[in-house]
């Protein structure tokens, strides 16, 4: 055990700087390293760290509460694409003005979009009314 005196004499001389490593210890604790090159290889660490996370992406499929069927179809088949890509899926009818007392057969479009993706992926969360928007998200299976 060395005083503070001595620790930053001792990092002098070897040409290297004293870094407190845990400052509420009693003593504090200290390393006599190259901050430089200590710092360099942190970020390093933490960029290779970035890279193999995975990064989430959302894709957004919006429906009217009285979409016909060609729409639909043609709704689902981008659907099963971004699942196959492996994006997220959030599905969601938009009520504007008074058709919101449509909003069964919102759900009902939701629950049968679910069904036909069943194979692509699976239902996150089931459809929810959030003021004029009823959104369900869909998780692509692995």
């Amino acid at each position: 055990m060395y005083s503070t005196r001595d620790a930053l004499k001792i990092a002098e001389e070897q040409g290297f700087d004293l870094v407190e490593i845990s400052p509420n210890a009693d003593p504090p604790v200290c390393k006599v390293m190259d901050y430089k090159k200590f710092l360099y290889e942190q970020k390093k660490r933490d960029k290779v760290i970035k890279a193999k996370a995975t990064k989430v992406v959302i894709k957004e499929i919006r429906f009217g509460p009285q979409t016909d069927d060609h729409d639909y179809d043609f709704k689902k088949k981008h659907a099963e694409k971004f699942l196959k890509e492996g994006a997220k899926l959030k599905a969601f009818v938009f009520f504007k003005g008074r058709s919101i007392i449509f909003k069964e057969q919102g759900q009902i479009l939701l629950l049968r979009l679910a069904q036909d993706l069943e194979e692509f992926g699976k239902v996150e969360q089931m459809p929810q009314l959030e003021g004029k928007r009823m959104t369900m998200f869909i998780a692509p299976k692995k």
